[in-house]
């Protein structure tokens, strides 16, 4: 147990377990009222979750005033386009969900590649294109259960609607302002700055505080098929009390680290959490432990829709419960009664209403009886964060939660889910990409700041490096390495050296300098496009597969992924590479997108188009090097950036990674 002994004039803090090896830390502070203890007087949790309130609070303004804007000033195609509406669509089967509520499916009419923000949990809205021109909204909304490309299932506020619904015309479907999920966050901050004498209480004073958190005296469990790292990282996590940080880099096996944690906490601990900020990061860490055969149960629908992870979903197991057929029949009879009451005379209605009292009276024991199982059976529960105040978790706590991907999470939402567990445990990476914060005051002030990234810079001591990466050549490695890692990383001797071809350089930088290529805002002017470099993307491109040979492509399966942190630019490039027949066979190995939607994934090969091209030197929000660490190390093998180096090579950052790669070349050549 870490010890905390206060002098007059020395602080010293004994920590048993070794700390990693990248970090210096001073056990020693001299001089109580010096700067080095200032910090001291800042650790008020009550004041720093009181400030998370009142910055949440702006992102929720601002979200909500955008969404006004969106609704009466944008048009039906820009919204398209946006990913936030489908139009025209149709209206397909309806039917009671094992939830018992009612549902219909939504099909997109005019299929576009373009990704769309559609996905569980989020509530829409429906509205019509009157003959005159004029939209006519719905005055109700309803919820997402189930998203596949140009398919949705929505939950309706009552059967009622379906029919306004059926009308002649055309129908939209557009995502509604979501202040579920804020409520839900401010309750949550709210929750845990009222608690008083209990587990979350002692848990806000470990992370936001200055309590020092605990550690159990355990003996190393040795994992021989783990490296060095993620062995300490496992064994830390079961020493942990109250909290743990697994920091993952890049393609050093943060989920297998995890899932690794998860299964040997399970033989300690009878049921935990696995929580994430998305559905995506859900279901990737949920596949993983069911393929070790863990027991999953799904709280939300997974994204990553396939029977596999159909199977172990909340929705799916309760409808496949012994019990569930007589359960079906009683509600549907409870239905059919309650619609025919009013052709009930009196004295008949009394019957009816004492049927009905019964009826309802036995669903709810089934209800409480299959839900009671379903928990039961399950060992880990797997959820969103904010999916963590689901009904069906009411009243459920947890000895311990694993956060994945915590660095995308805000710290609001990460509440939601801390207060059901007796400890926690973040995994992620807060030198990748951070929260999405729309309004700007609101980041600056701090709401991008994540809990992890708080626990790393004020509990190092709770910190696990991993060191060891598996995905990419040493050169492609070495440069995020030693600008964001310390020099930390090492790649491994199975990809060291991988490359494609013979004589290649495994990352080059294309200058666009010389060629008179720019930038040109689009849309609201927030957007930017570069025609010019995605023509020169689609080139190279085309030249490397020619250099690769186009049989070993496809014999081999060669995968390419395009990037742009400009969803312009993406959408353009995705437009060339249809025009262009050459393409055709190749479609299926070839992804085009953001850096937020490259985010967990990797590519044999990575072309990175940059955009920025402009005498000013303005860079725009590639100054966030999270992304540019997260968009280069997508690479197995091949990196190709394009970018006009005369922009961006007044930030340092890029000034660095050109040389970088300069030096490379003149090494190759």
């Amino acid at each position: 147990m870490s010890q905390f002994i206060l002098k007059k004039s020395e602080l010293i803090v004994h920590i048993p377990l070794p700390l990693p090896a990248y970090r210096l830390y001073f056990v020693r502070f001299r001089n109580v009222k010096s700067k080095g203890m200032v910090m001291e007087s800042r650790f008020s949790p009550l004041a720093d979750l009181q400030q998370q309130r009142l910055l949440l609070q702006k992102e929720y303004a601002y979200e909500k005033e955008l969404y006004r804007q969106q609704t009466l000033e944008v048009g039906i195609p820009r919204r398209a386009q946006q990913g936030v509406c489908w139009y025209p669509v149709r209206l397909g089967n309806s039917r009671y969900n094992a939830l018992n509520q009612f549902t219909v499916e939504i099909i997109r009419q005019e299929r576009e590649e373009i990704e769309h923000s559609f996905e569980y949990g989020r509530p829409v809205c429906f509205f019509r294109l009157e003959r005159d021109g004029t939209l006519r909204y719905f005055n109700f909304s309803a919820l997402i259960s189930y998203v596949r490309e140009d398919r949705m299932v929505v939950v309706l506020p009552a059967v009622s609607v379906l029919p306004e619904l059926s009308m002649a015309g055309e129908l939209g479907v557009q995502l509604y302002f979501d202040d579920t999920s804020y409520k839900t966050m401010f309750a949550a901050l709210q929750e845990v700055m009222a608690a008083r004498g209990d587990r979350t209480a002692y848990l806000r004073e470990v992370i936001l505080g200055k309590a020092l958190p605990e550690w159990r005296e355990l003996y190393p469990v040795r994992f021989p098929w783990l490296n060095a790292s993620q062995e300490e990282a496992v064994n830390r996590v079961l020493c942990a009390r109250d909290v743990a940080v697994v920091h993952g880099p890049p393609g050093t096996g943060k989920t297998t680290t995890l899932v690794e944690a998860v299964y040997e906490t399970l033989h300690r601990e009878n049921q935990v959490m696995v929580a994430a900020q998305s559905n995506t990061a859900v279901d990737w860490i949920a596949e993983k432990l069911v393929d070790r055969g863990i027991p999953v149960l799904r709280v939300g629908n997974p994204t990553r829709v396939n029977d596999k992870m159909l199977a172990f979903t909340y929705e799916r197991r309760f409808e496949a419960h012994v019990d569930y057929p007589e359960l079906w029949k009683i509600r549907k009879t409870i239905r059919d009664i309650s619609a025919s009451l009013r052709k009930k005379r009196e004295g008949e209605r009394g019957v009816c209403f004492d049927r009905l009292a019964k009826l309802r009276a036995r669903a709810t024991e089934l209800e409480i009886r299959i839900d009671a199982q379903l928990f039961a059976e399950a060992r880990v529960i797997a959820c969103t964060l904010v999916g963590a105040a689901n009904r069906v978790l009411e009243r459920k706590r947890f000895s311990s939660l694993f956060i994945d991907e915590a660095a995308q999470a805000i710290e609001a939402a990460c509440w939601i889910a801390i207060s059901r567990a007796d400890r926690v445990i973040l995994a992620g990476d807060h030198c990748q990409l951070p929260p999405t914060i729309k309004c700007l005051e609101a980041a600056k002030g701090g709401l991008d700041r994540t809990l992890l990234e708080k626990v790393v810079h004020t509990k190092p001591e709770t910190v696990s490096l991993l060191k060891i990466q598996y995905r990419m050549h040493e050169d492609i490695m070495r440069f995020s390495s030693r600008w964001f890692y310390h020099h930390a990383l090492e790649a491994a001797p199975e990809v060291r050296s991988r490359g494609i071809l013979d004589y290649d350089t495994p990352i080059s930088w294309v200058d666009t300098s010389d060629l008179e290529i720019r930038e040109k805002s689009v849309a609201d002017g927030t957007g930017r496009l570069n025609t010019g470099e995605a023509e020169l993307l689609i080139r190279h491109l085309k030249e490397y597969i020619w250099r690769i040979g186009p049989e070993r492509v496809l014999s081999e399966g060669i995968d390419f992924g395009l990037i742009s942190p400009y969803r312009a630019q993406v959408q353009y490039v995705r437009q060339l590479l249809r025009r262009d027949t050459f393409f055709r066979p190749y479609r299926s190995l070839i992804t085009v997108h953001t850096v937020d939607g490259f985010q967990g994934q990797e590519r044999d090969v990575i072309f990175i188009s940059l955009v920025r091209a402009n005498e000013a030197g303005q860079i725009g929000f590639l100054r966030d090097l999270r992304r540019m660490n997260v968009a280069m190390t997508r690479a197995r093998m091949k990196l190709l950036i394009l970018g006009d180096a005369s922009t961006l090579t007044r930030h340092p950052f890029y000034r660095a990674l050109y040389e970088y790669i300069e030096n490379i070349s003149k090494a190759e050549a």
